[in-house]
This record gives C-alpha cells, structure tokens and sequence, in this order.
C-alpha cells in the first residue's frame, strides 16, 4: 500500500480507493439497500489486479499495482505486450498486467505495465505530482519506479534499476523540503538513503536506531512511521519507540521515551500513527506538533501465533508532542482493539 509512512499511505489509500469505487455512477450497477437509508453502487466488479499499493494523482485518477511473482493477473497488458522478466519466480514471460489506472470520471480501468516486483515497496508523491516507488522484493529490491500522471492515456511506469544503494522491501519514504526522498530502513536494511542522488549524498547511511529496535526472527522495525518535523528534522518511530533525526547531518536529536507498556506498534505488529493537525501555525518556531501511534500487537504476538496461540491486538493509543521540551506519551484507550489501521482525517480534525 503506496506510496505517505508506507504502511499508513497503503491503508488510507485502500480508504480512498473504495471511497471512489463506490461513487455514485449513471451507469446501471448492482445497487445494495443500507439499512440506514444510504445504498452502495458496486461500479466495476472486477479491475484485474489486486489493490496492494495505490495512490491518488493530481488527474483523479488511482494508480494500483500488486506484486508481480504471485501468477498472471486477471487483466492483460494492451497490443498483445508481454512482460519478459528471466529474474521472475513465477512468470518468465507474463502477458497480464500488474498494475492499472483507474479514471473516476469514466469509471474505467487501464492496464500499465510495471516491470519489476513491488511487494511490500514504498513510495511517495514528488512536488510536480509523479509518484515515486522504490524498492519491492527480488528483482525490483534496488529499482527506482516513476508513474508520471497525464491528461490522456499516454503515461505509463518508468523503471530505473538497480539504482538504490542498499536492497529496500518493507521501507519508509518521505518526501523532503529540497524535492528528494529520504527512504528509511527495509527488512535486514539499518540505513537510510535518498533519491533522486545528487553529489556527495549519493550512498546510503547507517541508522542504528534501526538496529537497536529490530527484535530477532521477528522485526518489529518495518515500515517505520515517519513526519516531517516543524523544525526540519525527521520524527521516526520504530517498534515501540522514537528518535528525532537530524537527516542533514545524520545526527539523532533526541530520544523519546519508550511507550507505555513496550508493545510493538509497527510491521509486522501492524499498528498505525498519524501527525495531528498544527493548530498554532502563527507561533513560529514554537509551532506544536503531536503524532498518535495507535493499534499494534502485545509482545511475543509473533512467536505465539507460530505455536497456534493467537493473542488479541492492542486497543491502546499513545501520543506525544514531539515539539515538547519534556515529551511525555498519554495513553487512551479505543473501543475496539485495531491492527492495520485506516486513517482519515476530516475537517473537524477527528480520525
């Protein structure tokens, strides 16, 4: 799931996307009663691939792509194009797409042609509106993908590879002030590096923080949640705690206190966090901002699970304000317990 932290981009994209697959439409679709008066339009029953990844673009339109070593698709790449991949597990030669572009106006999907694996890869949208996709599994570990939105149906993936410095599969990217991306972490992955490479910051740099939180034969460190900071540096939490990094330097800032309890909250455990809205946007430097980290998995969940005990997820949420000379966690509680978590912000400022 594309491309904000990745885990939480997937999530809120799979939000978006059914939002806008079950507008209304003028076509005649099945239409299912609501037993509070309201009803849903199924519009397409079927869009050939499953949606792992997808983001909204500047066009309207939904880019979606899946993994590509799981077999054909149930859509095929247009003018009988074949995608001829040697490194592929599954499909050497593969006639189906992997990923396609959903056009909301015309309620119509058009297959694309993503050429290596993005299982489990991360992204992030560019300031001129091209989504950015890095990394994936096997032979798309180091590649560099660019989906570059337009008017007709002339765009379609653009593939860089081997262009990474380090193999990145369950990573994070954020999108910087300067237009670059910085992509954090991967699994067996403890470094950080950016893209698009420019002199002098072309490698790839270590984070122990990564290593320092990745729990053995279990992880617990992927897919970091990370936020652009009010002061420029980069709050990046990871299994149950967080640093605050100075990314141009490559200095840690400050530790942040462990949360409350030490469950995990971030892949595999699967919770979810969001910055809250800045609400004092003319104080400056002194501008507050707060993150929320919710859901996850008690400790040991993965091990349990293993041995055929499953444990319940976590209904506990922890938030903190980063900005806070003596950051503290304030523990609540949810109704329900939650593990891949779905984050939507309304205009009221509730989630």
């Amino acid at each position: 799931m594309a491309t904000t932290p990745s885990l939480i981009l997937a999530s809120l994209l799979h939000y978006l996307l059914i939002q806008l697959l079950l507008l209304p439409c003028q076509q005649n679709f099945l239409t299912l009663a609501a037993p509070g008066g309201g009803k849903w339009n199924l519009l397409l029953s079927n869009i050939g691939v499953s949606a792992m990844h997808m983001q909204l673009l500047n066009t309207d339109r939904v880019v979606i792509f899946d993994r590509t070593d799981f077999g054909p698709s149930n859509i095929s790449l247009p003018n009988n194009r074949c995608r001829n991949d040697p490194n592929d597990l599954t499909l050497k030669v593969d006639c189906t797409a992997h990923s396609v572009e959903y056009d909301v106006a015309s309620n119509s999907i058009r297959p694309l042609n993503v050429l290596t694996d993005v299982w489990c890869s991360s992204g992030s949208v560019m300031l001129d509106g091209s989504l950015m996709q890095t990394g994936g599994f096997n032979d798309g570990d180091r590649n560099v993908r660019v989906y570059k939105p337009c008017g007709d149906n002339s765009c379609d993936w653009q593939e860089f590879d081997a262009v990474l410095r380090q193999r990145r599969w369950y990573a994070t990217n954020h999108i910087l002030p300067d237009g670059r991306q910085i992509i954090i972490g991967g699994r067996g992955q403890f470094s950080y590096e950016f893209y698009p490479k420019k002199a002098g910051a072309d490698q790839s740099y270590n984070l122990p923080f990564l290593s320092q939180t990745n729990d053995p034969r279990i992880e617990n460190n992927l897919y970091p949640f990370v936020f652009l900071n009010v002061d420029g540096n980069l709050f990046i939490f990871a299994n149950n705690r967080a640093i605050l990094f100075d990314y141009a330097n490559g200095v840690v800032v400050r530790n942040y206190p462990t949360i409350p309890g030490g469950d995990p909250r971030s892949y595999p455990s699967s919770g979810s966090a969001v910055l809250l809205p800045l609400r004092d946007l003319q104080a400056g430097v002194n501008v507050t901002a707060e993150v929320l980290v919710c859901g996850g998995a008690p400790k040991g969940s993965f091990t349990s699970a293993n041995n055929g005990n499953f444990v319940g997820a976590l209904n506990s949420c922890g938030r903190i304000r980063i900005t806070d000379p003596n950051p503290q966690w304030v523990m609540e509680t949810m109704p329900l317990a939650r593990v891949m978590v779905t984050w939507c912000c309304y205009q009221m400022a509730m989630y």
